[in-house]
């Protein structure tokens, strides 16, 4: 069979891998609205570094099945990687229903962890793998849409059915759905895409990397920024995740309330991404980059100083804007300076560098929270990333780069 790269020319396997990212996504969902609350309720904790445990957890686990997720696909093949990661998310919702202890949700989480690294993984991959140079910012963005929309529908219904049947164990029930649908559509409509890594890899004209770990993670201009400004991206996102229902609890805001609002930042993140991926093909994505990290910090300080449900309503909307400007150009540019035969690889390191961002910023936000205060925990993120824009507007360049460590570098687009 003649291989075809394109999104056209692909559109049905796309389809169906855009419609299983959207279940990968709502796995998250499950907790992003209510698992704060079921850690201060139901098991009685107290500190805001304990109540984060679980997205250290999730965090570390799913960067390094990240890694391993990106040496492993061209070895046993990205579907097989997606079964397995399917098959992994099974007993999860059952452990977040009937979990008499806070060590069983833990466990849950690193089974939510590995299911994410392997299923997120691999839906990336091959849907770059299928659509070749031209489209693949829009790619991108179809695929986190899908994935992000799913985090924000499933949160905000979890945060109703919550309100209205209590925690546990109803909300979770939506998980066993999601796992189950995901199972089945991988073994039945998903084909391998690794044929379609060949037929690029012949009229590639990138240099392959000499060391792949260390090329993207600290020697490649643009490589390293986008993996930092990756870790970056995830740290602001675990504070978020964990402080932001928190924060809003303390305000006096009811479960539903926090179910809305909670959502909104991954529903515009999500939707957004249907306009910012295929910016990323037509404008230079450091300039994306730059500007979405920027807007994200500003988002992520004016939280310090908001006082009503509408004021973080519209915080949201601004950070979730900044993330949407983002996210398709992290891959889209990974993807982009790396040789085809090493994409695979070199975005799962880009993703255990962006993943472990969960941990940290849960850690970091966790301490400065206990110690110094909530307010204090988010503002000073919130300057980090700001930090982390000025590193890409100083360090990245805009066009492809060959890269290797024997030769100079050679910008070889002026602008994408």
């Amino acid at each position: 069979m003649e291989i075809k790269l394109g999104l056209k020319e692909n559109w049905k396997q796309f389809t169906i891998l855009v419609i299983i990212n959207g279940f990968v996504g709502g796995m998250i969902g499950l907790e992003r609205t209510i698992l704060p609350q079921l850690a201060e309720q139901e098991f009685a904790m107290l500190a805001k570094s304990a109540i984060l445990s679980f997205i250290v957890v999730f965090g570390f686990t799913k960067a390094i099945t990240n890694y391993f997720a990106g040496t492993l696909a061209n070895k046993v093949g990205r579907k097989n990687l997606l079964i397995y990661g399917w098959i992994i998310a099974l007993p999860v919702p059952f452990l977040l229903m009937f979990g008499p202890t806070w060590n069983w949700i833990i466990l849950a989480n690193i089974l939510l962890g590995i299911n994410q690294g392997l299923t997120w993984s691999s839906t990336v991959v091959m849907k770059i793998d299928l659509v070749g140079e031209k489209d693949r910012g829009f790619a991108m963005g179809l695929n986190e849409f899908a994935g992000y929309l799913a985090v924000a529908l499933v949160a905000l219904l979890s945060g109703y059915i919550a309100g209205t049947c209590g925690l546990r164990p109803y909300p979770f029930m939506i998980g066993i759905g999601l796992s189950v649908l995901g199972l089945l559509a991988t073994i039945f409509l998903v084909n391998d895409t690794r044929k379609f890594v060949s037929s690029e890899s012949n009229i590639s004209h990138i240099n392959p990397l000499k060391n792949i770990f260390l090329d993207t993670s600290f020697r490649h201009p643009n490589l390293s920024s986008i993996s930092q400004a990756g870790l970056i991206n995830n740290l602001n996102d675990g504070m978020i995740w964990g402080l932001f229902p928190v924060l809003l609890a303390s305000k006096g805001y009811s479960l539903a309330e926090i179910g809305i609002t909670v959502a909104i930042y991954p529903a515009v993140w999500g939707i957004g991404q249907l306009f910012t991926g295929k910016l990323a093909d037509l404008i230079c994505k450091k300039k994306l980059l730059f500007w979405g990290m920027l807007l994200q910090g500003i988002a992520i300080i004016l939280l310090v100083y908001a006082s009503s449900q509408i004021h973080y309503a519209l915080i949201s909307v601004i950070l979730g804007l900044g993330t949407a400007v983002v996210y398709p150009a992290f891959l889209a540019a990974i993807a982009d300076d790396t040789h085809p035969d090493q994409r695979a690889e070199s975005i799962g390191i880009f993703r255990l560098w962006r993943d472990s961002g969960y941990a940290f910023g849960a850690i970091i936000s966790g301490i400065l929270a206990d110690s110094l205060g909530i307010n204090f925990a988010i503002g000073s993120i919130g300057f980090l990333t700001v930090f982390s824009a000025i590193v890409i507007q100083i360090r990245m360049r805009c066009g492809i780069i060959s890269f290797n460590c024997a030769s100079k570098l050679k910008p070889m687009v002026a602008a994408q």
